[in-house]
């Protein structure tokens, strides 16, 4: 599959960095991907004609953890059946289980051991499973691991997530809640967050990622914590213009920046794209993978 990859202009640079995916046992390399739901009725670009280029982003990329959104229980299955060397965490928004979308991790086995994992619902009530708040159109999750390199024994946070694509409440506040939630973790180790935002780099779902004084509190009667996140993409190309996320499977590179590669400042950004990889003019998803390396400081 990968000899009939055809890279865009666009994703050149794409192919300069992938080297530095795997390349040292000091760099981490993090993948945002929205996989569009394999039940939608997509015509030519239904999930069953399309999932060899899904895969092939995987076997070409091959980065160390994946958080994928829009993914359902088969499509997952198949994904850690064609690529060796991946498993999955995470649950379905519906039950906690298996039925619905999944915020899941994906992640390499031979690199990294996890030490703790959980998903939790932006919502009000954010353990009750299948809950709703902030008028979300639907079900909203955030799926999270701890993870521990097998060589270095170097440890690091990933958190997933899909934020509404109706409610501005509910991306300002899922986005509030998964901040408190980095500020609470009992491990203080770098932190990543990946995700389909549904929102661009003006809105303020976002804006408030990138505030220095953002603070939030861990207990009622604690002192606020700031979290410090970067956008990996904007540490890199800081003036790039053209960086539209969503491509409705047409390759559209106008439109904003949705999707997002986060980390606390504690680690240094070495590379980080938007991939659009496509086939004769076919591409995995309607939206562009987000890959970022980054180094131990």
């Amino acid at each position: 599959m990968k000899s009939v990859i055809v890279l865009t202009l666009c994703c050149l640079l794409s192919l300069f960095a992938a080297p530095l995916c795997a390349a040292s046992p000091d760099t981490l390399s993090i993948m945002t991907f929205n996989i569009r739901y394999g039940s939608a009725g997509d015509g030519p670009n239904h999930w069953d004609l399309r999932k060899d280029l899904v895969f092939s982003v995987l076997e070409d990329q091959q980065p160390d953890v994946v958080g994928l959104q829009e993914a359902l229980k088969f499509q997952i299955d198949q994904m850690t059946g064609a690529v060796p060397g991946y498993t999955v965490i995470g649950v379905g928004r519906d039950d906690g289980k298996t039925k619905g979308e999944y915020s899941a991790l994906l992640y390499r086995t031979d690199r990294f051991d996890v030490l703790n994992s959980s998903t939790f619902w932006l919502s009000e009530t954010p353990s009750v499973v299948a809950s709703m708040s902030w008028n979300t159109a639907c079900t909203r999750i955030c799926t999270w691991a701890l993870f521990k390199d097998k060589t270095s024994e170097r440890r690091f946070y990933v958190y997933n997530l899909h934020l509404d694509h109706v409610s501005q409440e509910a991306r300002v506040k899922g986005v509030k809640l998964v901040l408190e939630r980095i500020a609470q973790r009992k491990t203080l180790a770098p932190a990543f967050v990946t995700g389909d935002f549904n929102a661009g780099e003006t809105n303020p779902a976002i804006t408030q990622i990138k505030t220095p004084t953002f603070k939030v509190k861990t207990a009622p009667d604690a002192a606020p914590k700031t979290v410090h996140l970067v956008d990996t993409f904007r540490a890199i190309h800081p003036h790039v213009e053209t960086v539209g996320t969503f491509n409705g499977f047409r390759g559209t590179l106008t439109g904003e920046k949705i999707d997002y590669v986060w980390v606390t400042d504690c680690l240094n950004i070495v590379a980080a794209d938007i991939l659009r990889m496509n086939t004769s003019g076919r591409y995995p998803s309607d939206h562009f993978p987000v890959v970022a390396t980054v180094q131990w400081k």
